[in-house]
């Protein structure tokens, strides 16, 4: 009998698939890039079914890219637009997939930014980012804001008129790595 039992866990194991695998890539200047990282990283990984990795995009080495099920790449705004290490780490990302003979069909990608002022560039950024990924024929996946809009990912005003992160500003990080992961998890248990 204990067999039988053993046998039926060991083959409800087996059947079980492996975990979604999300990369949360980010360069940051003052350090709110990061921080929200981080907190969209918490929020992704309180998904069962789910391994989250959190880094630098210097960080990430272009072999292991191919290998994610989920990509989200964050930003400061610089001139009204992604900053220049990100818009590399994009070219990084098209490159890995070219070699390893892949595309981002069956993956999922989406953006996040801190920026100085109300209206600095933040919808620019994340657009060119997510414009990218579509190219490389990803599943964009965005957030959705604290009245139930559809959102272009989070962003968050760092500047002097609003210093640091708000609770509101992480809640909605933490919200948004929630539903990517839960998102990434569904479509990579499709594939």
């Amino acid at each position: 009998m204990k067999s039988i039992l053993l046998l039926a866990a060991i083959t409800a194991f087996a059947q079980q698939p492996p975990p979604a695998r999300i990369l949360i890539s980010y360069y940051s200047e003052t350090g709110f890039t990061e921080k929200l990282a981080q907190t969209i990283g918490k929020g992704a990984a309180s998904v069962s079914g789910v391994e989250v990795t959190v880094r630098k995009t210097t960080d990430v080495k272009d072999e292991d890219i191919p290998g994610y099920d989920g990509i989200l790449l964050g930003t400061p705004v610089q001139w009204s637009n992604a900053a220049t290490e990100a818009r590399r780490f994009l070219d990084r990302v098209g490159a890995a997939l070219w070699k390893a003979k892949v595309y981002g069909d069956g993956r999922t990608a989406g953006a996040f930014c801190t920026g100085g002022g109300v209206a600095m560039g933040k919808d620019i950024a994340r657009l060119s980012i997510l414009s990218a990924f579509l190219t490389m024929r990803f599943t964009v996946i965005g957030g959705v804001d604290d009245q139930g809009f559809g959102t272009l990912g989070p962003e968050a005003t760092t500047g002097p008129a609003d210093p640091g992160l708000s609770e509101k500003e992480l809640e909605e990080g933490r919200q948004f790595g929630e539903r990517f992961a839960r998102m990434t998890r569904q479509i990579r248990v499709a594939r």
